[in-house]
């Protein structure tokens, strides 16, 4: 953060980063930087990765299957189509600036979550269970149908809107400001206690499903609620920093190798390695090929790729 923070084409000082937050002789130049445009970024780039991150780990603990991720599966696309949808139908009625347009994002960014999510489970339920694989092969097919979709409503938008959501859909933070930081906090603050709370579940789902209904554990209803929260949390990471894939599919694998698998330590962990995923990928995107800017996406599916093809050669060893 410190080093995101001091570096870019305008170069603070560490010791003028301390003089700005402790308000000690700061200038309004340094001010402006930091608070306005670096400080924003780092901020939603934490919370976007400590969303993800967690979110990887519930839906990896319900599908029992170390190849899912919230992009790989589909919601990412889901979410950003319902957001591509409301840029297409309000942006020239709704100013992008406007607390409210940007508070409202990630309601349409759960609607299409759900409903990836929903076509998802409808085609990979089985015999009255869910199939791992057939998961992720649906997964990534309805994410194609849904990314063929967005990319076809951009195109029917205006030249200056087209450019906006074409960036957004490969997933950035440039336009980071302090009203997406606050529409981003209540979705935080209400659902990643909840799934904290439900950590326990997540290490009895790795038994079976017969296993678990002997043990009285209403199977359906804690996942649907894990469900539900994981895609709230892509949700809104969704509709402030757009389709940022793979930290979810990396984190939780990450997290597994250095505290094992009681989900008690994993989330956390998860978070963690999912904010700094984020952060270096954006200072990557920022200062790497300066002065043109890569979408963070862009950076993060470099290191991703490899890895889910590393996870899948893995998996049929």
């Amino acid at each position: 953060m410190i080093i995101s923070l001091m570096n870019g084409t305008f170069e603070i000082s560490f010791n003028d980063v301390l003089r700005a937050f402790f308000r000690i002789q700061s200038t309004s130049d340094t001010d402006l930087v930091i608070y306005q445009f670096r400080l924003p970024r780092i901020v939603i780039a934490s919370a976007v990765g400590l969303g993800l991150g967690i979110a990887g780990a519930v839906i990896q603990g319900i599908t029992r299957n170390g190849l899912a991720d919230p992009g790989i599966l589909g919601i990412n696309a889901g979410a950003g189509a319902a957001i591509v949808l409301f840029m297409f139908f309000f942006q020239s009625e709704l100013n992008p600036d406007q607390w409210f347009s940007i508070m409202i994002q990630p309601l349409f960014g759960l609607a299409g979550g759900l409903a990836a999510a929903f076509i998802i489970y409808s085609f990979s339920y089985r015999h009255g269970s869910l199939d791992p694989q057939r998961l992720l092969l649906t997964g990534i097919a309805i994410g194609s149908g849904f990314g063929a979709f967005s990319l076809y409503i951009s195109l029917k938008m205006k030249a200056s809107d087209f450019e906006m959501a074409t960036v957004w859909i490969s997933g950035s933070i440039y336009n980071a400001n302090w009203l997406y930081i606050l529409s981003m906090v209540p979705w935080l603050v209400v659902l990643v206690p909840i799934i904290f709370r439900k950590a326990y579940m997540l290490d009895l789902f790795q038994l079976s499903e017969t296993n678990l209904k002997s043990l009285g554990v209403a199977v359906e209803k804690e996942k649907a609620i894990l469900l539900l929260t994981s895609i709230g949390l892509v949700s809104a990471c969704v509709a402030v920093s757009g389709s940022i894939g793979f930290v979810g599919l990396m984190a939780p694998h990450i997290a597994r190798r250095l505290v094992g698998t009681n989900h008690r330590h994993i989330l956390p962990i998860c978070g963690t390695i999912g904010m700094l995923l984020v952060l270096i990928s954006d200072f990557i995107a920022k200062n790497v090929f300066a002065p043109v800017e890569l979408p963070v996406g862009i950076v993060i599916s470099i290191i991703g790729v490899p890895y889910f093809l590393y996870l899948l050669l893995k998996e049929k060893a």
